[in-house]
């Protein structure tokens, strides 16, 4: 499996969005999360991230192929956070997220902290979570009766 990241400018822009939205779909379907959901994004909004001078976003390909994205924030004090983080629903249970996030630890070895949120009802996304070396903060946020936003940090020193 041959996985690598390329940093995302302004004309990834519009791949990003046709994949957040595929990838996100489903769980704006589960939750009805309208307010909050990444397949609710503009292209725009995503436009306006990849210009944050404290965000870098990235594409994952798997072969060449765009599979997904992430975007890194960084916070103050060492602190990253990743929001969002995707893989299209045909890749997804393969490992592909697991090398990811390891050579985002890579690239970002000055990290002291990583931060991340999700959805607490995704069983299967905090298992993954929580495999990689993340503790759930405690801190949660009930977006309406079917989901709650669980934050999780994961200490590297």
């Amino acid at each position: 499996m041959e996985i690598s990241l390329s940093k995302a400018g302004l004309k990834e822009a519009s791949i990003i969005h046709e994949m957040q939205i595929k990838a996100f779909m489903p769980l704006l379907n589960k939750y009805k999360d309208y307010e909050t959901s990444p397949a609710n994004q503009t292209v725009e909004q995503i436009e306006d991230r990849i210009n944050q001078s404290y965000t870098d976003y990235y594409l994952i390909r798997e072969a060449n192929i765009p599979v997904g994205a992430i975007r890194v924030v960084k916070k103050e004090n060492k602190i990253y956070r990743v929001s969002p983080v995707f893989i299209l629903p045909d890749y997804q249970g393969r490992g592909i997220a697991q090398k990811v996030f390891s050579m985002i630890e890579d690239r970002y070895s000055d990290a002291r902290i990583w931060e991340l949120a999700t959805i607490s009802e995704e069983q299967r996304n905090c298992y993954l979570y929580e495999k990689l070396g993340y503790r759930q903060k405690g801190d949660t946020k009930q977006i309406n009766d079917k989901m709650t936003i669980v934050i999780y940090e994961k200490c590297m020193i």
